[in-house]
C-alpha cells in the first residue's frame, strides 16, 4: 500500500486492499485495525479522519494489514478477543473464544441458580483452558466459586495465566496441567460443575475448515477424532469417579452432535436428565446434564 496522509486515506486504502485479498468485511476489519494501531474509540475515531496519520502509524498499519491479508484471523492479529464483557488476550497457541461459548456460560450460571444460592461455595473445574475464556469468565461472576481449569498445551496455560492477572484473578483460579479430567482422577477430586469446550470437529472435516482457522488455530483445539465425539466420551465414562451427589454438567457441542452427546452422558449412570440448548442460529449447540442429590 502507498503511504497515507491522513487517517481516512489510510482507512480507506486498507479497505480496498483487504477487499483484493478476500476478506470478508474490509471496511469493518480496516477500522479496527486502524482503530487499535492508533489506539482509539470509534467516536474519537471517527472525529479524527481528516487528521494525518501520526509517525510510524502508516508502518505498523500496514503490517498488521499484510498479516490479515495472508487470512490470519483478526483476533490474533490484534490479539484480543471480547467474550462475556470482557477482554480476552488472544494468540497462536490458543482457540479464539466464540460468540456460542457464551451461551454455555449462560446456562451453566442460569441452572447453578436453580440448583444451589448465589452464595454456594461450589467447586468448578472447565475441562480444556485455551484462552483462559470460560474458567476465569465463571471466577469473575460467581467469585465464591473455587474454579479450576485443565489443558494439555502448557502454551495455553500460560495465555490463561496472562489472561487471569488482566482481570485481577491471578490468585482466585487454578491452572492444572493434564490431559481432560486425569489430573482430578490422579487426586481423587469431585466437583460441584463441570464444563467444556473441548474439540469437537471430526478428523476428516478438520481440513475443510476456512483457511484461517485450520493454517492458524491449534489443532489439537479442534480435531475431536473420527467422528467428534472422542472427548465427550472419556468425559462422560469419568463423571462417576469427579462429580458430587448434586452436579451440573455442561458441554459445548459441534452439530449433529448434541444428542449423542446426551446420550453418552445419561448411560454414564449418574445423570438423572439433560437439556439441549439451541444457538442463535438455531444449531443445537449446549448440552446440560443435571445429577440430583438423592434423598
Amino acid at each position: 500500500m502507498v503511504q497515507p496522509t491522513t487517517i481516512r486515506e489510510a482507512l480507506l486504502r486498507a479497505s480496498s486492499f483487504l477487499q483484493e485479498h478476500g476478506c470478508r468485511d474490509p471496511r469493518f476489519e480496516a477500522e479496527l485495525l486502524l482503530r487499535h494501531v492508533l489506539d482509539m474509540e470509534r467516536a474519537s475515531f471517527l472525529a479524527s479522519l481528516p487528521d494525518p496519520m501520526p509517525d510510524g502509524a502508516a508502518e505498523r498499519f500496514q503490517a498488521l494489514c499484510e498479516r490479515r491479508a495472508a487470512q490470519e484471523p483478526l483476533q490474533y492479529v490484534i490479539g484480543t478477543q471480547e467474550f462475556f464483557g470482557r477482554e480476552f488476550l488472544v494468540r497462536p497457541g490458543v482457540l479464539i473464544p466464540r460468540p456460542e461459548t457464551e451461551i454455555l456460560i449462560e446456562k451453566v450460571l442460569q441452572y447453578a441458580d436453580r440448583m444451589w444460592t448465589k452464595e454456594s461455595e461450589l467447586a468448578a473445574v472447565d475441562i480444556g483452558t485455551g484462552s483462559g475464556a470460560i474458567a476465569l469468565t465463571l471466577a469473575s461472576e460467581r467469585p465464591l466459586w473455587a474454579v479450576s481449569t485443565v489443558d494439555l498445551s502448557t502454551d495455553a496455560i500460560e495465555i490463561a495465566r496472562d489472561n487471569a492477572k488482566r482481570l485481577g484473578l491471578g490468585d482466585k483460579v487454578r491452572f492444572l496441567h493434564g490431559d481432560l479430567l486425569e489430573p482430578l482422577l490422579l487426586h481423587g477430586e469431585q466437583v460441584d460443575v463441570l464444563v467444556s469446550n473441548p474439540p469437537y470437529i471430526p478428523s476428516s472435516d478438520v481440513l475443510e475448515l476456512d483457511r484461517e482457522v485450520k493454517e492458524y488455530e491449534p489443532l489439537l483445539a479442534l480435531d475431536g477424532g473420527e467422528d467428534g465425539l472422542n472427548c465427550y466420551r472419556r468425559l462422560c465414562e469419568a463423571l462417576p469417579a469427579v462429580l458430587k451427589e448434586q452436579a451440573l454438567v455442561a458441554f459445548e457441542v459441534g452439530i449433529h452432535q448434541a444428542q449423542d452427546v446426551a446420550r453418552l452422558m445419561m448411560a454414564s449412570g449418574v445423570i438423572d436428565e439433560t437439556a439441549i440448548v439451541p444457538d442463535l442460529a438455531g444449531i443445537d449447540r449446549i448440552v446440560v446434564g443435571v445429577r440430583k442429590q438423592k434423598s
